[in-house]
């Protein structure tokens, strides 16, 4: 659909940018965009081969005029071929159209293409930039196409009117996406996301997402969130009829992922920050970890070290989850993983004069150089491609993707770490065990997973201010349970199992909060967490 504008070498699904739309999913955003409406003007942004036009075909649908914008020509061609009254397929960029035409539309729906503005040229980032103008947002070029087509549909809509589109489940975390959320927020009186258990590109493991958005002329502004099994569940939606609770906006809410919680379950969470301001940025400070720009040649195992004899320059360091069983990395631990073979050195080379006189480190940069390592991004800008810049120890390390709970550890090793990880440092009056056990508890997970972004193969990601962000029950007298967390740890313990320890020892002995309020924020982790895992599941 985009192949004019984007590099070369990039695979053939990033230069189409998009999957085409199940017939499921066409014909259930038509039913519901279609429902209330009388004799629409209906606009496809990106119609590609028309499956939108035949789901219409199919249903017998009225309405008063349909278009359909693709740039790609095939495709057009294809849409075009289908017999359907008052129908227009026009052959054209949707950017060029949005800026130009002066038609209005009471329902924009489909499917839009799913790739980032860096695959595009200048001309178009230009006019993806005048759309976001017209919009009074803010234009980045870390934005995806998506989001500019929602917001470009949203512009050409008539007083009242809809929007219905398959997007990525982005929509729902990602900081790119933010004025987005606030600007449907603000445009629509009602906004409906519908999300799925299991996967519905199979080819990929790109999660997507139902946007449901009404205009209806209300002072009114409400948002919700459907959970459904899989495609097939979407019929019985209909058949049921859509029964949405409206719940309030939240609009100091960064992310929509807040919404798959019950009102209950909100107004705990806002509750929850509001009377206890604790947070992990009240004790350290969070910033990413080290950015060496080719983690492969610049982390080695032993064996490395000691073929090119770079104990100088060779520092421990842990750079993956697998490496950290603990709530305390120790000089032992990290033993273990240089016996095991792993990655448990990380090189830094100080200058060209550093190693001037050294034959391993030299023959071990040549070799970088013949493999092309020193004409990496990061490399090729530094004065010396291998000297790693922001070398620095971190008082304890937080991993920046996350299974099945967010690992926060103790660095006693001192070990360094790439931005697999990111780096914590603690505020002088910290207790360094006392702020790390205070952190295992059901809430702060809870707030974890709403402050952080959900990945492909159930990966919860966090950023450092998002960390910084999370809650925190810190009391100094924590530190008193750090053995014996990390000792629950090392045994192999269920999350479980540890989390009614350090509930009962955190929450309610020391914050005083009670079993009921502790079971509440313990069910809201597990919600938010199975959701996530549950997608990295292989369907059977």
């Amino acid at each position: 659909m985009y192949k004019r504008q984007l590099f070369e070498n990039a695979t053939e699904q990033k230069l189409r940018g998009g999957y085409y739309t199940p017939p499921q999913i066409a014909s259930f955003l038509l039913q519901w965009g279609m429902s209330g409406l009388f004799h629409p003007d209906i606009l496809e942004p990106s119609c590609g081969d028309g499956v939108f036009i035949e789901q219409m075909q199919n249903l017998n649908m009225d309405f008063t005029s349909f278009l359909g914008v693709e740039l790609d020509a095939d495709e057009a061609d294809k849409a075009s071929t289908i017999d359907l009254h008052d129908t227009e397929i026009q052959n054209r960029d949707f950017h060029e159209f949005c800026l130009t035409t002066n038609k209005r539309f009471d329902l924009v729906i489909g499917n839009p293409p799913f790739i980032r503005y860096q695959y595009y040229d200048d001309s178009l980032q230009s006019l993806a930039a005048k759309i976001f103008q017209k919009a009074h947002l803010r234009y980045s070029k870390l934005t995806n196409a998506w989001v500019t087509f929602i917001i470009g549909s949203t512009l050409l809509l008539k007083n009242r009117g809809k929007i219905a589109f398959v997007v990525p489940a982005d929509i729902l975390q990602v900081s790119y996406a933010k004025q987005l959320r606030n600007y449907l927020i603000k445009t629509f009186n009602q906004v409906n996301i519908i999300s799925f258990e299991q996967l519905v590109f199979d080819d990929i493991q790109q999660e997507v997402v139902l946007l449901l958005c009404d205009k209806n002329g209300s002072n009114n502004h409400s948002i919700d969130h459907i959970d459904i099994k899989d495609i097939s569940s979407l019929q019985s939606l209909l058949d049921e009829g859509l029964h949405f609770t409206t719940k309030k906006v939240n609009k100091d809410s960064d992310k929509w992922s807040y919404y798959f919680l019950t009102e209950e379950e909100i107004s705990f969470i806002e509750n929850l920050s509001t009377k206890n301001k604790s947070h992990i940025g009240d004790y350290a400070s969070v910033e990413v970890g080290i950015t060496t720009g080719a983690n492969q040649y610049f982390t080695v195992p032993k064996s490395i070290v000691d073929f090119y004899g770079l104990d100088d320059f060779a520092k421990p360091m842990v750079g993956r989850s697998v490496q950290v069983s603990s709530l305390d990395f120790t000089t032992k631990d990290w033993l273990k993983n240089v016996n095991k073979g792993s990655r448990a050195h990380l090189l830094v080379f100080k200058s060209k004069e550093s190693i001037a006189n050294h034959a391993g480190a030299k023959e071990y940069i040549a070799s970088g150089e013949a493999e092309g390592v020193d004409k990496g991004y990061k490399t090729s800008i530094r004065d010396d491609w291998f000297v790693i810049p922001s070398i620095k120890l971190s008082d304890a390390l937080f991993l920046r993707r996350n299974h099945l709970f967010p690992r926060l550890v103790l660095n006693t090793a001192k070990a360094y770490t790439t931005d697999t990880m990111h780096r914590v440092f603690f505020k002088q009056s910290t207790n360094h065990k006392a702020f790390v056990a205070s952190y295992y508890n059901s809430f702060s997970f809870a707030h974890a997973e709403i402050v952080g972004r959900n990945f492909g193969g159930g990966v919860l990601e966090l950023m450092p201010s998002e960390v910084e962000s999370i809650f925190l029950p810190y009391n100094e007298d924590n530190a008193e349970i750090f053995d014996e967390i990390d000792a629950m740890l090392r045994k192999g313990e269920s999350i479980d199992t540890i989390l009614d320890f350090t509930d009962q020892k955190i929450l309610i002995e020391k914050y005083g909060y009670s079993l009921e309020e502790v079971r509440l924020g313990r069910s809201i982790w597990k919600k938010l967490s199975s959701r996530r895992l549950k997608k990295g599941r292989v369907k059977t």
